[in-house]
């Protein structure tokens, strides 16, 4: 059974689950790479193809500077789960996996890749952060994937990559001297309006935008994570 609460203890592990082979998986395989965070990936794969099943690609939680590549094994090795807690991070998020291609279905879309983060609250691990999010997942748009597919087209798609493409045009990787570049107001708008669309894809509703006081966002935001409790 999977739960939503505040944990006692978090894992300092990112569980990344991909069904195809797109953004961070496929700049490794396209370097000549078929190696990810231990896994193989198989040879003669196009961008965005499918995997045969979904793999785990977990990284670390950097307390400071970037998220790192990590096996199963140096996971196990360093101490940051054992290997009992290992498999049951595995099983929860393929299980989490499944059931989110299955509502993205329903609207049309497929969940391409997407993080989990869990902790534990005292034997038992329990999911943790945001889900199915755009800032944690990758949507594809079901309608003529194939189509796309065959002709080497790129996939119409909702997430933050859109974002980062943006970032790596403007010489911003986020490595050490480099300056965030400054986002014009109409970027701004655009960047609002894609998550909009994304909202209202995987939710299957219209968004409609409130104005509120930072007093009455905290008090939603609040009494919301007490309900979850």
């Amino acid at each position: 059974m999977l739960f939503y609460l505040l944990p006692n203890v978090s894992f300092k592990i990112e569980m990344v689950v991909r069904g195809n082979l797109t953004g961070h998986a496929w700049r490794t395989y396209a370097s000549g790479s078929r190696t990810l965070c231990g896994v193989t990936m198989p040879d003669g794969m196009k961008e965005n193809d499918y995997f045969p099943s979904p793999i785990i690609t977990p990284s670390t939680k950097a307390a400071e500077g970037h998220d790192e590549d990590i096996s199963a094994e140096e996971i196990v090795k360093q101490g940051l789960a054992t290997a009992t807690d290992w498999k049951i991070l595995c099983d929860h998020a393929l299980q989490l996996f499944a059931r989110g291609k299955a509502i993205a279905a329903k609207q049309g879309l497929i969940l391409v890749d997407t993080k989990y983060e869990f902790g534990k609250m005292g034997d038992t691990v329990v999911l943790m952060d945001e889900i199915h999010t755009p800032d944690s997942s990758r949507y594809f748009y079901a309608d003529g994937f194939e189509e796309r597919q065959q002709k080497g087209e790129r996939q119409k798609q909702l997430s933050k990559e859109f974002v980062r493409e943006w970032l790596i045009e403007n010489n911003f990787m986020g490595k050490e001297g480099q300056t965030v570049p400054t986002m014009s107001d109409e970027w701004v708008d655009v960047i609002s309006k894609r998550y909009i669309e994304l909202y209202e894809k995987v939710i299957g509703e219209k968004f409609v935008p409130q104005e509120l006081s930072d007093k009455e966002t905290e008090e939603i935001i609040v009494a919301e994570l007490k309900r979850l409790m």
